[in-house]
């Protein structure tokens, strides 16, 4: 549902309408929209956000999604107190902010996903596993990576897993920024998007 601050029913707000601290990630829109893209979200999809760092996909996804569940999910107090400023910013009421680490927090949300988005963490693979046995068939994950060993440890896991219309897909964006008297592109940090469904 639109709101004051973003009053439109796409996604892509952008990064500057956030509030952000220094030193913790914020998914970038063009980041964003492709993430969301690949979750497929339904208007009452269950959505944990693994890693929510700034909230900028809960925030999204809470506004695409009016009937449905958000779980965001961070370790750091502070972090997560962030989150739902963001959250109170956009006005949206449907996202749930967790404090713990992944996956022993996992077990403790009321709410069953249909899609789960892994934006980090540092037990990468046992995430990947753990939120496999809690999504029903048909479920989708969808994680990211910005280095190569994040990369080799998505592909790897999903690799092992009972899961199908597996697709990755890395981000090559470029922004106009004005520096000085001149305007020239920039380019924003590459991102790989990982992305499967779970077959049985």
């Amino acid at each position: 549902m639109p709101c004051q601050l973003w009053p439109y029913t796409t996604p892509g707000i952008p990064d500057e309408l956030f509030e952000y601290l220094p030193g913790i990630p914020l998914s970038q829109r063009e980041i964003r929209l492709l993430l969301l893209a690949q979750l497929r979200l339904t208007p009452n999809s269950v959505l944990w956000d693994i890693g929510a760092g700034t909230g900028t996909i809960p925030v999204e996804a809470g506004l695409l999604c009016p009937q449905g569940k958000i779980i965001a999910v961070e370790r750091d107090e502070e972090v997560a107190n962030l989150i739902r400023r963001n959250c109170d910013r956009f006005e949206v009421k449907n996202v749930q902010v967790i404090e713990g680490s992944a996956p022993e927090c996992l077990s403790k949300i009321e709410f069953q996903p249909d899609r789960v988005c892994i934006e980090g963490g540092k037990a990468l693979d046992n995430i990947m596993r753990t939120v496999w046995e809690y999504l029903p068939v048909s479920g989708r994950v969808v994680a990211t990576a910005g280095n190569l060993e994040g990369l080799y440890t998505i592909s790897q896991v999903f690799s092992q897993l009972p899961a199908r219309n597996l697709e990755v897909v890395q981000s090559g964006f470029n922004r106009l920024e004005t520096r000085g008297f001149t305007q020239t592109f920039a380019a924003v940090d590459p991102m790989f998007i990982l992305s499967g469904e779970k077959l049985e």
